[in-house]
């Protein structure tokens, strides 16, 4: 008797979590979030010891869930990257779902570094570190600029690239952050300089919110800049250069953001005033959800 109302008590939780899953904005959003940093863990370590080949059977891991979460991904640009030199990406950071983007167009031998401070996350540091990430002391200036001076000789030495998140943390306003000088000095310093590439992450706004709680399917577009030299400067051109590779990110970014809202505009425009309706009274229009299907 006891079983049987276990069993009775487990449906009766599972249709509950099934019903808050379709009709509840905010449950739905912790669970899709939840699976994802699982995900995120469980491959990391799954491929932890496959250390030559993690970069890329990760990427091959994170993939799937584009589909899962209904995430159609746009890529432009991606051409730029084809090049056997050595070179840094700077990128802009909403949320964790830029890995999703982020796996769409990193290339082989490519090494992210992040702030030390990402390691204590929880899932996600030992995520990070899992996949070989270099973490930065930003509070330790001295540290920083060692890991810097390494990295740029490692760079050139063993041709790999870099990628590097120049706002410091993650952002979800209409603009991106002040940028933080890491990356371009590991750009241009020695005599070995290497070229920026800049990408843009199209704003989630429409499909994912960790303020409102809002994860639902949508599109996501990222654009690979073409590539920014460094021949020819030294450590005294990086505030100069650290804005010149600002502005134009945010040109890109503020253009994606007004097509959405063009785009929006064209899937929902108002509905026509009826006969005999009320003078000035407008027609409301509802968002809804972006039908993602992915590549």
């Amino acid at each position: 008797m006891e079983a049987v109302l276990l069993q009775g008590l487990l449906l009766l939780l599972l249709f509950a979590a099934l019903l808050l899953y379709q009709h509840n904005a905010a449950f739905n959003y912790f669970c899709k979030v939840a699976f994802f940093n699982c995900w995120v863990v469980a491959m990391a370590t799954l491929l932890s010891p496959l250390a030559a080949l993690r970069g890329r059977l990760l990427r091959a891991a994170i993939r799937p869930l584009k589909h899962l979460y209904g995430i159609k991904m746009q890529v432009w640009g991606s051409e730029h990257l084809n090049t056997e030199e050595p070179y840094v990406i700077v990128c802009n950071h909403q949320a964790s779902l830029d890995l999703m983007g982020m796996v769409e167009v990193i290339p082989d031998r490519c090494v992210p570094i992040a702030k030390k401070e990402l390691m204590y996350m929880g899932t996600v540091g030992w995520a990070c570190w899992l996949s070989g990430i270099i973490f930065i002391d930003r509070h330790k200036r001295g540290d920083a600029i060692g890991v810097i001076s390494q990295t740029a000789k490692t760079i050139r030495r063993e041709n790999i690239r870099v990628l590097i998140f120049p706002e410091g943390t993650r952002n979800q306003d209409k603009s991106m952050l002040p940028f933080k000088r890491g990356a371009f000095h590991l750009a241009v310093q020695g005599s070995g300089k290497v070229p920026i590439f800049p990408i843009v992450i199209s704003p989630y706004w429409d499909f994912f919110s960790s303020k409102d709680k809002k994860f639902t399917s949508g599109t996501c577009t990222i654009q690979v800049l073409p590539k920014i030299e460094t021949q020819g400067l030294s450590l005294k051109d990086v505030p100069e250069l650290t804005e010149t590779v600002r502005k134009a990110m945010v040109d890109v970014f503020s253009e994606m953001a007004a097509n959405q809202r063009g785009n929006q505009r064209a899937e929902h425009p108002p509905l026509p005033c009826c006969a005999g309706a009320t003078k000035g009274t407008g027609s409301p229009w509802h968002k809804g959800d972006t039908a993602g299907s992915s590549d």
